[in-house]
């Protein structure tokens, strides 16, 4: 006993010292202002992060000014992806002025419209944040457009954020399996501390401690890492131990994260690592140190927030409680009773405080009366059970409500009192119907929130809640002096399933659209890359066989020059082989090369002209590789090589409607009626593969790009001579 004195002598006196350490510090706290900029030009550097030791961080605006709160003799680090990290040590409170050396300015200039984009950005996200406790549709509408404006390459960090953002809705509303799921993706696409942290919490809430341990444990190695994220990490190391059943362990990470949050003054973490220290004792029933922390937690939360003081009195109440130390539950519930009435008094001074549904006077009420019930202490149990029934009626909690109302019923029947024990069992009833309507129709929004998913599943969900509930409501009135107990677990049954149903649906809808989606992108990937193949061999083929054509004629100065442009077209066409799309413009230089290659073999059959309008922006059109060129070879191959005269191949590009350009190939060569019978006649050995590939491609393009690319075939003239081939193309948007 004695010993125990001596160790919460110490205690108290190592709480005082550390709350006079805090406000001591906090005293000294101030906010800099700063401002990043170029050595030799002056210009402004906006996206620098910067940070210090006391865990706060903040990034340069649009100007390079920052605004960090910290203390004389902190460290500022200052980081950014194009510098090296700079380190800044706070010696008074003046202004600061960061000077960079070695940064490229230029890349300011051009990129003057994506600070807009990441403001933009993170514009939608704050509003996001915002929305996320009030409207969770507005609020993930608002992470999707700050998803739409990224674009479709690149800004990965910023991408990474959205869905980090979007994992933080979803757990917020407890939809953690999807919060889950967009932590992953967002550590995907760029992995942070902070995210992984995030991650590691949903992992611990869903029991999903060896992955949780996984993911943050190499994070330990990290020595730069800030003193609010180290304590975090520490703190969530060793819920996942706990949830392991690994005590230990998880009081070592524990102190650990208490020793750093005391080091650096992090009183909130300070309050929640000494209440979890004391939770894993009581665990394994160590009552002593379990009272020494929670008292150490008491001691700091009662300087903190009002709030917070309130939640540690009920947790240290309930510890109380699973020791059967009653007498002592009693007062410390009574006198959170106090400091409640205190705090919501109107001349307290003090913002109103949302407690939720935990801490409030009805359900104080209701532990103390069952706290006498559990010594046999009826009569002083009923008062606060009537207090209990007559604060949760105003404010229209039905739950504690009827708690009390049922326990208050069961104090009557003990006492013997059979009349009262009947008329409030018989409002106990009442409040039950109360509560069934109030689930319908709570039940009833969840249903038209998630009739999008799947309305007929949610019509046959709603079908089966009506007959749960009507079967549960008959069973009660059969059963009406039955214990409650039991009619309270089988309403809460039907509730659970119901949601659990709809979650169910909810996650396999999106499951199965993603899925589908991801499947269908794979295919069309995996068919132009089979075209591809099969293109570039097909026109590598036909080239070779003019080589051919000159070396058999002898003519080795040509084959020499010919070899020669060609592989320079073939160099580009290889480079240009696994893209989608590629500039128009380039497209028009392997065509011209190609027209060249082709001419120099069928001098004295064609002429050939390459024609752009001057009002076409060539630069901002894409066309996929290798489009053109089978239709100039179709109509230099199987037109202008049979006319008895010198032919002319055109290839134009002008204006068209609606953000798009023609390109229009046309030959006066003998058509495509007698070209396919002159090929019938001589039973040509090889057959043009290159159009049915060219179609196939279009056709998977058109789809992955909603109709980018339109090909019309025609005769040029009446009498079905010389070819006309149009491609209507559109600008990417």
């Amino acid at each position: 006993m004695k010993n125990y004195s001596i160790y919460i002598l110490i205690c108290f006196v190592f709480g005082w010292n550390m709350l006079l350490s805090q406000t001591h510090n906090d005293a000294l706290k101030f906010n800099l202002k700063g401002r990043v900029e170029v050595r030799n030009t002056g210009e402004p550097i906006s996206g620098v992060s910067v940070s210090n030791q006391m865990g706060v961080f903040v990034v340069t605006n649009a100007l390079g000014e920052f605004v960090i709160k910290t203390r004389i003799g902190d460290q500022l680090i200052i980081e950014h992806g194009d510098i090296e990290t700079l380190r800044y040590d706070v010696k008074k409170n003046d202004d600061v002025l960061i000077l960079v050396e070695d940064f490229d300015s230029s890349s300011i200039g051009r990129s003057k419209s994506v600070p807009n984009i990441s403001v933009k950005h993170q514009q939608l996200l704050d509003a996001a944040e915002e929305y996320k406790t009030k409207d969770i549709k507005r609020s993930i509408d608002l992470v999707t457009q700050s998803i739409s404006i990224l674009g479709k390459r690149g800004r990965k960090k910023e991408l990474a954020r959205s869905l980090s953002k979007l994992g933080e809705i979803y757990q917020y509303h407890k939809q953690l399996d999807l919060a889950i799921d967009n932590y992953e993706d967002a550590l995907e696409n760029n992995k942070t501390i902070a995210t992984s942290l995030l991650l590691g919490r949903a992992y611990n809430l869903t029991s999903r401690f060896s992955e949780s341990i996984d993911l943050l444990y190499p994070l330990l190695d990290f020595k730069s890492m800030p003193p609010q994220q180290s304590v975090v990490l520490y703190e969530l190391m060793g819920d996942a131990k706990k949830g392991e059943g690994k005590t230990q362990e998880a009081l070592d990470f524990y102190n650990r994260g208490l020793l750093i949050a005391d080091k650096n003054q992090i009183t909130s973490k300070m309050i929640d690592l000494n209440s979890k220290i004391a939770d894993t004792y009581s665990l394994g029933d160590l009552s002593m140190e379990a009272e020494a922390y929670y008292g150490n937690s008491l001691e700091l939360a009662n300087k903190s927030a009002p709030k917070r003081a309130l939640q540690e009195k009920e947790k240290v109440a309930d510890f109380y409680n699973t020791k059967s130390r009653y007498n002592e539950e009693i007062n410390m519930r009574k006198s959170s009773l106090q400091e409640l009435k205190k705090l919501k008094s109107p001349n307290a001074g003090v913002k109103k405080i949302d407690f939720g549904d935990t801490i409030t006077s009805q359900r104080i009420n209701y532990k103390i009366a069952n706290a006498y019930i559990s010594q046999d202490r009826y009569n002083e149990a009923i008062p606060f059970l009537e207090k209990s029934i007559v604060e949760a009626d105003s404010d229209d909690d039905l739950v504690v409500q009827k708690d009390a109302t049922r326990k208050l019923s069961e104090v009557y029947k003990v006492k013997g009192d059979f009349t009262k024990a009947l008329d409030t069992y018989q409002t106990y009833v009442a409040l039950v119907d109360s509560l069934y309507v109030r689930k319908e129709q709570e039940i009833s929004r969840a249903t038209r929130f998630n009739r999008e998913i799947s309305s007929a599943q949610n019509r046959l969900k709603g079908l089966e809640q009506e007959r749960e509930l009507s079967q549960s409501k008959y069973d009660l009135a059969l059963t009406e002096q039955e214990l409650v107990k039991e009619s309270n677990k089988r309403q809460q049954l039907v509730i659970y399933s119901l949601i659990f149903g709809l979650l169910l649906t909810l996650l396999a809808a999106f499951f199965f659209y993603r899925s589908n989606q991801q499947q269908k992108l794979a295919n069309n990937l995996l068919a132009l890359k089979s075209l591809r193949s099969q293109m570039n061999p097909h026109f590598i083929f036909n080239a070779l066989n003019s080589v051919n054509n000159f070396i058999s004629k002898s003519d080795e100065r040509s084959a020499n020059r010919y070899l020669s442009d060609f592989s320079k077209l073939m160099r580009s066409v290889l480079e240009n082989s696994e893209e989608d799309f590629i500039p128009l413009e380039k497209e028009l230089q392997q065509l011209e090369l190609y027209i060249k290659l082709e001419h120099s073999r069928f001098e004295d059959k064609f002429d050939y002209q390459i024609s752009v309008d001057e009002n076409v922006q060539v630069s901002k059109f894409q066309i996929p590789p290798m489009l053109l060129q089978p239709y100039i070879e179709n109509a230099i191959w199987h037109g202008l090589r049979y006319r008895d005269e010198k032919g002319e191949l055109l290839v134009t590009i002008k204006e068209n409607i609606a953000d798009s350009i023609i390109i229009a190939i046309t030959d006066n060569g003998i058509g495509r009626k007698k070209s396919a019978e002159i090929k019938t006649q001589n039973q040509r050995k090889q057959k043009s593969k290159g159009m049915g590939i060219i179609k196939k491609r279009v056709a998977i393009l058109n789809d992955m790009y909603t109709d980018k690319v339109d090909i019309k075939i025609s005769d040029l003239q009446s009498d079905g001579t010389g070819t006309k081939v149009l491609f209507i193309l559109k600008r990417e948007k």
